[in-house]
């Protein structure tokens, strides 16, 4: 089952006490202040990862607390700082603090992003050592650690987005354009979780069915709306033997629009699947049906290597032209 969200508290390290240590040893009876500074609490971090496929780590484990700084000791002996915590999420994370509002985006591998720093070590009573006071008893205690409530968000980085309704062909597509497995079967709702397959080096996202409700979380619902958001190219496929393929189309923009009017901006493309269930005609007829409202149109049927080389080439020819605009 794919994990995509799940609220996480973090707690980073306590800083370490002060000590209010007085030199004492075989020469010095009653010496002055030597009491060592406390450590450093750990920070925790988070940091992209690709061999991370999802949140399921954090199903259970709902709490990372990193370790406190150790106390300080006699001799002016300073307490260890502790050591910090990075935490591994995949690409594509996405990070809110609801307390601050901070949204933090996991894009690459190599930043590592503080998400909770840890408390600072209290002085040692050697520090508050003065001309009129040789003897200080007086310390500082470490300060608390950040404990902060976040939300993690996985949102899918493909390129090249399959969308529509349950059983329009998105997940035999992408066998055939990849080397994805998805589960296949002819009855809505199979892909119960995005897939993921490369066509070369372009990723393309298999989204799972959206149905007329999508948007208030009916069906598969809001949580396989988001992945729709990394994509840079959307290609909408239309069952052929749907005989109404407009009010397929229709719903799962309306559900678009309510869900994110970004979505409507993206490049789309309609993708005619199943070509080899229907006669020419009903092909050139709905083929023309969305080509008189402004619509890119693309055929293709899973069973026609001729037209899915065809496709792929168009699909590399599309993001070329995509990356290559301003």
């Amino acid at each position: 089952m794919l994990v995509d969200n799940i609220k996480l508290t973090i707690i980073a390290g306590d800083g370490g006490n002060g000590s209010a240590h007085l030199l004492h040893d075989a020469q010095t009876s009653k010496g002055g202040p030597d009491g060592g500074n406390g450590g450093d609490g750990g920070n925790i971090y988070f940091q992209g990862s690709h061999n991370i496929t999802d949140l399921r780590e954090f199903r259970y484990k709902k709490k990372i607390v990193a370790a406190s700084g150790a106390d300080g000791k006699g001799q002016k002996m300073s307490g260890k700082n502790a050591h910090h915590i990075t935490v591994f999420v995949p690409l594509g994370t996405r990070i809110t603090d609801p307390a601050s509002r901070d949204v933090y985006e996991m894009t690459d591998t190599t930043t590592r992003i503080l998400m909770a720093r840890g408390g600072i070590g209290g002085r040692g009573n050697v520090e508050f050592k003065t001309p009129t006071n040789q003897t200080p008893r007086t310390i500082e205690y470490g300060t608390h650690g950040e404990e902060k409530q976040l939300f993690l968000e996985l949102r899918l980085i493909a390129e090249i987005g399959l969308i529509g309704l349950p059983n329009a062909g998105k997940s035999s597509l992408l066998a055939v354009l990849t080397h994805a497995t998805p589960k296949i079967a002819d009855y809505p709702f199979t892909t119960l979780e995005p897939n993921i397959g490369m066509m070369g080096a372009t990723a393309i996202a298999d989204i799972p069915g959206l149905i007329d409700g999508a948007s208030k979380g009916k069906g598969l619902g809001i949580d396989f709306l988001r992945h729709i958001e990394k994509t840079k190219i959307l290609i909408h496929c239309i069952d052929l033997t749907n005989t109404s393929p407009k009010t397929s189309y229709d719903t799962v923009r309306k559900e678009f629009k309510k869900f994110n009017t970004g979505l409507l901006a993206k490049p789309e493309y309609i993708l005619l699947s199943k070509s080899d269930l229907v006669s020419d005609t009903t092909i050139r007829k709905t083929r023309a049906l969305f080509e008189k409202s402004g619509k890119n149109v693309l055929t293709c049927s899973i069973y026609d290597q001729k037209s899915i080389d065809a496709l792929k080439q168009t699909l590399v020819d599309l993001l070329e032209k995509h990356n290559d605009s301003p």
